[in-house]
């Protein structure tokens, strides 16, 4: 082995070390998507509603991928803290080849369901006929995010973070530079609106997958084969699927679910869902640091797992979770102070503002327990833990987020504000319920299968 590739596994960082660049690599994320709400709202609020719109079946779609995604992180880092390097090497090919097959059945879903994925959503004629066109042209960008997102999870899990941090920044930094004159007609460009926004996101797909190639034969000494991209051995599938399917269905039941609050966003009119679309842009820069610290919990969380190491996990996610939850609560009130300001930036209409305002100061609230959800639903994932946040969270997300969204805000008539009220009481009781399960230690059994697995794993591959 490599000394690249000893590296990481000889030490173990400080959570901020993981963590910041996640940190910016997410909030990059959000950045461009902020850059392209802001260019639809130049359109017009229903070009704004429907980039929104549209994004958010994407977002659901792309929930599929967690079915592999889930389970490609917590088995390599359980792996390599193992000191299984081989074993982590043929877990990263599986998740490729796994990942071309669910990619392509999402891309072909959005390219051919576009219209009656928003329909099934409500979406007012006007903005339909925007988003329509709109996811169409996301849907091969779609199999390009479930590759760059694949090969990113892996060389994460090596704690080459800062690397994959730079892809990231070279596929955003095109996919801005192309979107603005695909979108705006710029320097004699044509002006494709929504479209031109998708084209540029599969370009710029394109680049980081090369990048991502080239990374991992860079930092890991991987070069996949013809095969690798389209055949996924038994034993490594069945491993990521172990952690992925109750992942992939709590994540599959939280987007069906807000999903169905977006449903009831668009009973209130195109001006609340405008609202809706703006405030929450605002909101997911809100939840980036909490997002970012779960990651990287699950990161050294998993290596923790596989050397055997129980107390330290367990102290590693009890101080993430302090620091969290303390971040959270400041940086959504300095958003929710500023917030007349940047929404001011997306839309001049005072009633959006104003309705805006009041939701992000509603968002002070619901932040801390989101933390809750991200730091320990990703902890207990790591340490094998994969069913219970599915399970133990499904009647908040039926009842209190889905069904809240529609009494609140449509039968007893409170609007968005009834909306996020629901989003508060379901991520509070989701977040106390993940709580309970870690400080009382209900992940350990868990933990300790997880590392008798990875012991047959490695001595079946030792006998092959």
């Amino acid at each position: 082995m490599s000394a690249a590739r000893a590296a990481p596994d000889s030490r173990r960082p400080r959570l901020f070390a993981v963590a910041w660049p996640l940190f910016v690599e997410l909030g990059l994320g959000i950045a461009v998507s902020v850059a392209g709400t802001l260019l639809a709202a130049r359109v017009s609020d229903t070009a704004g509603a429907a980039f929104a719109l549209a994004n958010q079946v994407g977002a659901t779609l792309f929930v599929v991928f967690r079915i592999i995604g889930a389970g490609i992180g917590v088995v390599l880092t359980q792996a390599l803290g193992a000191g299984h390097a081989a074993a982590a090497d043929r877990v990263a090919r599986a998740a490729l080849a796994a990942r071309t097959w669910v990619g392509g059945a999402v891309a072909l879903a959005a390219a051919g369901g576009a219209r009656a994925l928003l329909s099934a959503m409500n979406a007012p004629p006007d903005v339909l006929a925007l988003a329509a066109p709109f996811l169409l042209a996301l849907a091969p960008a779609l199999l390009g995010d479930a590759w760059n997102a694949a090969m990113a999870s892996v060389v994460r899990s090596h704690l080459h973070t800062r690397d994959t941090l730079v892809v990231i920044v070279c596929m955003h930094l095109a996919h801005l530079a192309l979107a603005v004159p695909l979108m705006t007609g710029a320097a004699g460009w044509p002006a494709l609106g929504l479209t031109g926004y998708a084209l540029a996101l599969g370009a710029s797909r394109a680049l980081g997958l090369v990048l991502h190639l080239g990374l991992w034969r860079w930092r890991l000494g991987l070069r996949p084969r013809w095969r690798d991209w389209l055949w996924a051995p038994r034993a490594e599938l069945a491993a990521m699927l172990h952690i992925g399917l109750p992942g992939a269905a709590e994540n599959i039941g939280y987007r069906l679910a807000f999903m169905a609050s977006v449903a009831a966003a668009t009973q209130l009119g195109a001006g609340a869902l405008a609202t809706h679309a703006y405030t929450s842009q605002l909101m997911y820069g809100v939840l980036l640091f909490g997002l970012a610290t779960g990651l990287a919990v699950e990161i050294l969380t998993g290596h923790l797992i596989g050397a055997g190491q129980w107390h330290a996990a367990h102290r590693l996610v009890r101080r993430a979770l302090a620091r969290g939850l303390a971040a959270s609560i400041a940086i959504a009130a300095a958003v929710a102070l500023l917030s007349p300001a940047l929404l001011r930036g997306f839309t001049d209409d005072p009633a959006i503002v104003q309705a805006g305002v009041g939701l992000m100061w509603i968002t002070v609230a619901l932040e801390p327990g989101r933390t809750f959800n991200l730091v320990l639903v990703n902890a207990l994932r790591a340490a094998g833990d994969a069913r219970y946040p599915a399970l133990a969270g499904a009647a908040s997300m039926v009842g209190v987020l889905a069904g809240g969204s529609w009494l609140f805000a449509v039968v007893l008539g409170w609007g968005l504000p009834g909306l996020w009220l629901a989003y508060t009481a379901d991520e509070w009781i989701r977040g106390l319920l993940m709580w309970h399960r870690w400080s009382t230690l209900g992940w350990l059994p868990h933990a300790r299968a997880a590392r008798r697995r990875l012991r047959a794993r490695a001595l079946d591959s030792a006998r092959a």
